[in-house]
């Protein structure tokens, strides 16, 4: 049986090791964004590749920075 949701891409599973203050660092930030850890950590990776031009298909938001 397929798992996902119908219409989204499966999502790829990764292990992913932290520094302790790094992880402490971003659960409070995911915490003040209401997301989990998970989502805040993809949030930070997709934004972070979009403004190196990274993520084909997206352009970096020039106001991204002010």
């Amino acid at each position: 049986m397929p798992r996902g949701v119908p219409g989204r891409p499966e999502r790829k599973q990764i292990p992913l090791r932290l520094n302790p203050q790094v992880a402490d660092a971003v659960r409070r930030w995911a915490d003040d964004e209401l997301r989990s850890v998970n989502a805040q950590i993809e949030k930070i990776l997709h934004d972070a590749l979009v403004r190196a031009g990274r993520l084909p298909g997206e352009e970096p938001d020039e106001r991204a920075g002010e």
